[in-house]
């Protein structure tokens, strides 16, 4: 579905939404515990919704409510497929949760998690005692358990997604486990699998993130949890501040494990007003420059920040975005394309973007279907000359389903 966007100001008070990806964490921790657990300012968008069906699937008795979902432990599973929409990490992180079970699984989605590489979780869930099996190393994953613990190698390097997973499910395996992780990317978000485990009542000791060690035979209670405000999704009005602004996002915590609040960080380098208070983040305009910044650990600010970019004096230069070629679209190219439609000079070279700021036009493009180009345009389009078209900026319901409603409560102007 097409998104028109018009010219705008976007200014005032938005309320973050809440963190997907502690949602789908705490739906697994939840699975896993021995005595039921409430899960409050739950996210119910599509990658939320995916995972709390993945938790019915695996025999999770689920009471859903407007403002929390209750979950008691594991019973008899409703089915062998485990269906995860378009969401990496449920695939990923479930497919480690499911190998505790003595059945076999199939675990799938659509669209473009069918592209998107699990190799490497073969060999270690076979060195871990279960039976695994990928197409040709894209999904549907057929996993039989159960785990029983022992050492493996896990390659970390395209997602830490499988790393967390197996993190999650190896202290319910009968003996002690050994994880040995080669290249880890995104350690903030295993950071956050591992204290959310902790609070659960679950220790993992660990050697600077490379060497885990996990004893066995542990038990999960994660008890009443609160979904916290999502620093991926908030990086858009954050970066809408930079640019018109002034922006207030409540429900922020600038000591969230989550690798996203690094927002904060880049938008200062660009030279922009940056307050952080207690439970609140607020951005003003100031004259923006261009800045250098590693994008390795927080790879989802790669659309804000390009966004941030296009707007900036001189050159801006993002670096370690190879690994986003493997979201829901070839990310780095999406962006290139879309931007260039609207006059923005965009280069590409190996794991370096590289942005020249200037002002953008309008006209139409393609957010390939992926929720965060969706959300970057329609942030740009607001500061564009003309009005932009955006194809398929319904996507943002994967993990912001009222995205332009706040679009709209800011100031923005947009029509279907």
């Amino acid at each position: 579905m097409k998104k028109s966007i018009w010219p705008s100001e976007i200014h005032g008070e938005i309320e973050a939404p809440a963190s997907k990806s502690v949602m789908q964490r705490a739906l697994a921790l939840a699975l896993l515990s021995e005595k039921p657990a409430r899960i409050t300012h739950p996210s119910f968008c599509l990658d939320g919704l995916a995972a709390l069906r993945v938790v019915k699937q695996l025999g999770g008795e689920v009471r859903r409510f407007p403002d929390a979902v209750e979950v008691s432990g594991r019973k008899e599973p409703k089915g062998r497929e485990l269906h995860c929409g378009e969401s990496g990490l449920c695939l990923r992180m479930f497919t480690a949760v499911a190998a505790l079970e003595d059945s076999e699984y199939c675990i799938t989605g659509e669209g473009s998690l069918l592209k998107r590489p699990v190799s490497m979780m073969e060999e270690p869930l076979k060195r871990l005692g279960a039976a695994c099996r990928t197409s040709r190393g894209l999904p549907p994953v057929h996993v039989k358990g159960p785990l029983q613990g022992g050492a493996a190698v896990v390659d970390g390097s395209i997602s830490s997604q499988f790393v967390s997973g197996l993190l999650m499910a190896l202290p319910l395996a009968p003996e002690n486990s050994r994880l040995t992780v080669h290249g880890l990317t995104s350690l903030p978000y295993v950071d956050m699998t591992l204290r959310m485990m902790e609070r659960a009542g679950v220790k993992i000791n660990h050697d600077r993130y490379a060497a885990f060690s996990i004893p066995g035979n542990q038990s999960y209670d994660l008890g009443t949890l609160r979904v916290p405000g999502d620093w991926s999704g908030a990086a858009f009005w954050l970066a809408a501040g930079a640019v018109s602004g002034p922006v207030t996002v409540h429900g922020l915590d600038s000591r969230s494990p989550q690798g996203d609040r690094l927002m904060t960080r880049a938008l200062r380098a660009a030279g922009a007003d940056v307050r952080i208070f207690p439970n609140a983040v607020r951005v003003s305009r100031r004259e923006l420059r261009g800045f250098d910044f590693d994008v390795g650990d927080c790879p989802d600010l790669v659309p804000p920040l390009a966004t941030t970019a296009c707007f900036c004096r001189g050159r801006t230069v993002l670096r370690g975005i190879g690994r986003l070629r493997y979201k829901e679209s070839d990310r780095p190219r999406s962006l290139l394309r879309a931007f260039r439609c609207l006059g923005a000079e965009i280069r590409l070279k190996d794991d370096v973007m590289e942005i020249h700021g200037g002002e953008l036009n309008g006209g139409e493009v393609d957010a390939a279907g992926d929720h965060r180009i969706a959300m970057a345009l329609a942030i740009a389009a607001a500061h564009a000359r003309k009005k932009v078209v955006i194809r398929s900026g319904d996507s943002v319901i994967k993990s912001y389903p009222e995205f332009y409603r706040d679009l709209v409560n800011l100031g923005g102007r947009v029509d279907e």
